[in-house]
């Protein structure tokens, strides 16, 4: 697997594409790959800077040239950058794989966890607990508090539990709240994910 070698960051000023040291053509090629995924979040930025990598002046051209040809503005800022003020501004993208946060109990009502990546809990989360992360939630039990995955705006993310009972379920920004009805228990783990710009919940069942 190739080295994830460019990063997006940004701040009031724009965004500050950031570049590891390596390969010219696999930063090229992995800086298109990036533009033409994300097109859409892009449109009306601006590109105020290509950080690292040490770049020959060519290079950066090469880069300037292909970020101009996905409609981005570039205009380089020349101004000491305050790294504090620089955050990163897409989504988590370790979906399938990333950093992932295990809790070896039950989370009681009035506890909350955020987590950066994917969150699993071996156990139960009661009414009142909240669980968000950037990443995938996985739930080895009930699902009975709040839960919010794809936080910062992933909408790849899933919420899966063996009894899917939630006070609210949110992905990325869509929010499904539990029926007002009482429903039967389900008979098999289920998973929430995004279809049509709508959280749908269905049964998981491995496919043959």
């Amino acid at each position: 697997m190739d080295q994830n070698m460019i990063s997006f960051k940004g701040n009031k000023d724009g965004i500050y594409i950031q570049i590891k040291e390596g390969d010219f053509n696999l930063i090229k090629n992995q800086l298109i790959n990036k533009l033409e995924t994300t097109k859409e979040f892009f449109q009306g930025a601006k590109v105020v800077d290509i950080k690292g990598g040490h770049l020959l002046e060519e290079e950066f051209n090469i880069l300037v040239s292909l970020i101009e040809e996905f409609g981005i503005e570039v205009e380089i800022v020349e101004k000491e950058l305050i790294e504090e003020d620089i955050e990163e501004i897409l989504p988590f993208d370790g979906i399938d794989i990333g950093n992932t946060k295990f809790l070896r109990h039950t989370l009681r009502s009035g506890q909350r966890v955020e987590f950066d990546g994917n969150i699993v809990v071996l156990g139960d989360t009661n009414p009142g607990s909240v669980i968000v992360a950037k990443g995938n939630i996985i739930i080895m039990g009930a699902l009975r508090g709040i839960a919010h995955a794809g936080s910062d705006g992933n909408k790849e993310a899933i919420v899966a539990a063996f009894q899917m009972k939630p006070n609210q379920l949110r992905i990325a920004d869509i929010i499904a709240r539990s029926p007002d009805n009482e429903i039967l228990s389900p008979q098999w783990p289920e998973i929430a994910k995004i279809k049509d710009n709508t959280v749908m919940i269905e049964p998981y069942l491995q496919k043959k």
